[in-house]
């Protein structure tokens, strides 16, 4: 199994819902109003005046077989418009109780 974590400009936020109801996957966590930065050439979102927008976040865990197309599908999310943003992070999971 893996956890993926997506972290999106708000402005993605129904793509992303949309993207998880395609998939199929039902459970997840999010988190809303998320402040950052990104890592290359991201605009910082921090909900100011000077930095007015914000990200969202959402986490689930899902089978292997499902990584692939998640992280396809977040790759075209972000290739429609590179400006707004959307990153995914994928980690092993050892155990699930």
């Amino acid at each position: 199994m893996k956890a993926i974590f997506i972290v999106f400009n708000q402005a993605n936020t129904e793509r992303v819902e949309y993207m998880l109801d395609r998939i199929g996957i039902r459970g997840f966590t999010w988190w809303e109003n998320v402040q950052g930065r990104g890592s290359v050439a991201g605009e910082p979102r921090k909900g100011t005046h000077t930095w007015p927008e914000m990200n969202s976040a959402v986490i689930t865990v899902v089978p292997d077989e499902k990584t692939d197309e998640i992280l396809a599908r977040v790759k075209k999310i972000d290739e429609v418009n590179e400006e707004v943003g959307i990153k995914a992070f994928v980690w092993n999971i050892e155990a699930l109780v």
